[in-house]
């Protein structure tokens, strides 16, 4: 029996969602329509990072979509994940314009699809530099909630003067809190020392396939 290819289970999902090219294309980070055209021709391929967000979106296995299967599991398949919602994806000047007291996610235009709970109040925001190392690293995807309070050993995103910094949230016997960072080169931020301003916790952590 014949396996349809990568690019026929993308389209065949895509229409049973009712969606258009150019719709599939606004709901995935970084990604054209032209890009999603190319795929259902099976011209080029979605990356990995492409495949998570439309297994997520459509409510499909990870590998199914890739490989593909008999028709049985081809049919299981077909379900499309109303569960499925976007989450903006944040700059870093987007995070500095946040109102802790009272925060409210701009509206960037770009989006992430996920199936986090209370999402209206998560956004994601691209890593950079090593300072979580070797846990987090730069361009992994993380998401945060800016509507719960941390505990402590939740790591967190924070301002702390014209920084955004992600690190781990800890509490002393007293009752001061610190940022700490995984990788030891960094310093250690106590909030007797500096100004820190928690934005919020972090609910969800993507591990793309990174260039050797």
């Amino acid at each position: 029996m014949r396996i349809e290819t990568i690019g026929e289970r993308i389209r065949k999902l895509r229409k049973n969602m009712n969606l258009t090219q150019q719709d599939l294309a606004k709901k995935l980070k970084d990604v054209s329509h032209v890009a999603v055209s190319q795929w259902e021709s099976d011209t080029t391929k979605p990356n990995a990072e492409n495949l998570y967000e439309l297994s997520t979106l459509f409510g499909c296995d990870f590998g199914w979509l890739l490989k593909g299967g008999n028709g049985e599991a081809t049919n299981a398949k077909l379900i499309p994940n109303l569960n499925a919602t976007q989450i903006p994806i944040l700059s870093y000047d987007d995070i500095q314009n946040i109102d802790v007291i009272n925060p409210v996610i701009p509206i960037t235009g770009e989006f992430i699809m996920s199936n986090l709970k209370g999402s209206n109040s998560t956004f994601a925001f691209t890593l950079k530099g090593d300072s979580m190392a070797n846990d987090f690293l730069e361009g992994d995807t993380i998401f945060i909630d800016i509507a719960v309070k941390p505990e402590p050993g939740e790591f967190v995103l924070a301002r702390v003067g014209s920084d955004v910094l992600f690190r781990k949230y800890k509490i002393d016997s007293i009752g001061q809190f610190s940022l700490q960072p995984l990788n030891l080169d960094y310093p250690i931020i106590s909030s007797n020392e500096a100004e820190i301003k928690i934005i919020g916790i972090l609910v969800e952590h993507r591990i793309y396939r990174r260039k050797r």
